[in-house]
């Protein structure tokens, strides 16, 4: 699964299940948020994220590539730890009849409950919708 999120706000941007959809989810999450300085974009070392295509993309849009070192969790830990609270509290110990209804069920937890209701402690206890509402 990929997914691309702010690590300052916590809010998540188009996750999908598909491998050769990594570069479709940055591009989504570029086209969405059109940041005007410089991003680094984490990731682990799947093959997708050393493409030339990801590279390319990633220099047009003043994206800098950043990949965490073999079995070093740490320089992920934004990602690892939304992966984490995601088994916990949703996925872990379902069993999904179809792609397509674990894909709906992921979608709803991101988009409903993740982003729009789970509150999160670093953010002063609102979720991340209702802190980038309140910002300036």
């Amino acid at each position: 699964m990929c997914a691309v999120k702010r690590s300052f706000e916590t809010k998540l941007f188009y996750p999908t299940l598909s491998r050769e959809l990594a570069l479709d989810a940055l591009m989504m999450a570029v086209w969405r948020r059109k940041p005007d300085d410089e991003v680094i974009v984490h990731s682990d070392q799947g093959s997708q994220y050393g493409s030339d295509d990801w590279q390319r993309f990633c220099r047009a849009n003043n994206l800098t590539p950043s990949m965490s070192r073999r079995g070093n969790c740490w320089d992920n830990a934004v990602a690892e730890s939304f992966f984490s609270s995601l088994k916990k509290e949703r996925i872990r110990k379902r069993i999904y009849k179809t792609r397509d209804l674990a894909r709906a069920d992921i979608f709803d937890y991101i988009e409903v409950f993740y982003n729009r209701a789970r509150r999160h402690s670093h953010l002063g206890g609102v979720s991340p919708e209702a802190f980038e509402k309140a910002s300036p």
